[in-house]
């Protein structure tokens, strides 16, 4: 066994970030409670959830072929995915509608997005929100405030850890004890009314 190996192993190296992995699990777990094989996904810049669980249909989208800033898709969907996707938007708000208007009635908006994260450009960054800012960024979008949750995760040593790199999380080096004056990531899940709105609504 090499010396990077084994020291892999005595470290619990893990190639997750660490600062995404209490983001992932809790994102996870909100999807478990979902009816995954009556769900359509789309996932807009990504695949990370595709397997997730076994979706009746899953669809990635990615820019610039797809710009969810321009304008909606045709189809609808149950799910709309967006993991580390909008902070890298030049007009979220107008995203965030086009997301709303691609929901079936009753859909939902899983949302992730960086707060205690170095500038990263891909191929742009703009913009950063806190769980109070993410609910009222879904809110003002037009989804129902009642049907917004929310989480975040961070501690110092964490954010200082990716000053320079993204670090791997390794579980016998690295804690996963929450400092909620100091997020790194930031999540939402949001449900949109089971009524649909008309176009004149949604621009109220």
């Amino acid at each position: 066994m090499g010396v990077r190996r084994m020291a892999d192993r005595l470290t619990g190296f893990d190639p997750i970030q660490w600062g995404r992995v209490i983001q992932q699990k809790e994102m996870q777990s909100w999807l478990e409670t979902l009816p995954a094989e009556e769900l359509d996904v789309l996932e807009i810049s990504g695949n990370e959830w595709r397997d997730a669980r076994p979706w009746r249909s899953h669809r990635t989208e990615n820019f610039p072929a797809f710009d969810v800033c321009d304008q909606p898709l045709s189809a609808r969907f149950d799910l709309v995915i967006a993991d580390q996707v909008f902070e890298h938007l030049a007009r979220p708000y107008r995203a965030a509608g086009n997301v709303l208007s691609m929901l079936k009635p009753g859909g939902r908006f899983l949302i992730s997005t960086p707060f205690l994260v170095r500038v990263h450009r891909f191929p742009i960054d703009c913009t950063r929100w806190t769980e109070e800012g993410l609910r009222n960024f879904l809110g003002e979008a037009g989804f129902p405030l009642a049907g917004i949750k929310t989480g975040s995760w961070g501690n110092r040593a964490c954010v200082k850890a990716n000053f320079t790199r993204w670090t791997s999380y390794r579980s016998r080096l690295h804690s996963l004890h929450n400092e909620p004056d100091f997020p790194i990531h930031v999540w939402a899940m949001a449900t949109c009314d089971t009524t649909p709105k008309t176009e004149q609504e949604r621009s109220s």
